[in-house]
């Protein structure tokens, strides 16, 4: 797959997309520009302005904050997909595997959450 394709969310093969693929995928985009990876302060700004776009529409969705007549609904999924890229960003420009460090968090809720909640019972 080409740096020029970084719109698609499955590999060559028809297969997911893993995070480690995803990590690739972006980094293989951003290294095609001169200017490369943000500061972490920058990615960091990003990230925020990201997450403050999906917190916008949530509210108008799901808050007390109406839409503006001439305000279009935003895709919910869109804004999720940008909070991963900048996440994606952030965790290349710091050198972090997020398939192994999301592995971890996984485990660490697993263990640390496992008798916290009442389970859903079979049948």
């Amino acid at each position: 797959m080409s740096a020029e394709e970084p719109d698609t969310a499955s590999r060559a093969d028809g297969g997911s997309l893993t995070l480690r693929d995803a990590q690739a995928r972006v980094d293989a985009w951003i290294s095609r520009f001169e200017v490369g990876y943000w500061p972490p302060l920058s990615n960091l700004a990003r990230l925020i302005e990201e997450v403050g776009e999906l917190a916008r529409e949530m509210n108008h969705r799901f808050g007390h904050k109406p839409k503006k007549a001439d305000e279009p609904e935003q895709d919910l999924a869109i804004e999720l997909a940008d909070i991963l890229f900048v996440l994606l960003v952030i965790a290349n420009e710091q050198g972090i595997d997020l398939d192994d460090a999301l592995g971890r968090v996984l485990e660490k809720y697993r263990t640390r959450d496992a008798e916290r909640w009442t389970p859903v019972r079979e049948g």
